[in-house]
């Protein structure tokens, strides 16, 4: 289905919160404010949404594209710390439990891994997002940066 992400679209503030040190058994996490917004493009089959950390001092958009022929999405991201489209994408799809999970490679400390998002728990005015990362080809993750959302329009 090519509208996932119309229940997104609209104005959010979350939640941050990120491991402060990664693949080193750290249960030390730190928490920061997001504001979000979000719309379709392309009849739904594409989504964006600018993301702003404003006590982090950096943000970033997604732009999310959907494969009609493979039933999955593929979702770029860009920081404004480096100005740079992140390429590949991870790719995934939402399943019949009403949870998106979207991985791809990626590439962590100069070593490379797999990146995993989910999004789960998704309402009219809530959702969450977890990143996790995988040294061993996906056979264990670790998540390391959650963001609980809360829709403001």
């Amino acid at each position: 289905m090519d509208n996932n992400f119309d229940w997104f679209v609209g104005d959010w503030t979350s939640n941050q919160r990120r491991l402060r040190a990664v693949f080193a058994d750290s249960h030390d996490w730190y928490e920061f404010p997001g504001v979000h917004r979000s719309w379709n493009v392309l009849d739904g089959a594409a989504n964006f949404d600018e993301a702003m950390f404003p006590t982090q001092g950096f943000g970033g958009v997604t732009l999310r594209l959907y494969d009609r022929s493979t039933d999955q999405w593929s979702l770029y991201w860009a920081s404004s710390r480096t100005g740079l489209l992140e390429l590949p994408p991870v790719v995934g799809r939402f399943g019949d439990d009403g949870r998106g999970v979207f991985t791809g490679p990626d590439i962590h400390d100069g070593k490379p891994i797999q990146v995993q998002y989910v999004w789960s728990q998704i309402t009219a005015s809530t959702a969450r997002w977890d990143q996790a990362f995988s040294a061993d080809d996906g056979t264990t993750w670790e998540t390391n940066w959650i963001a609980e959302f809360t829709r403001t329009s």
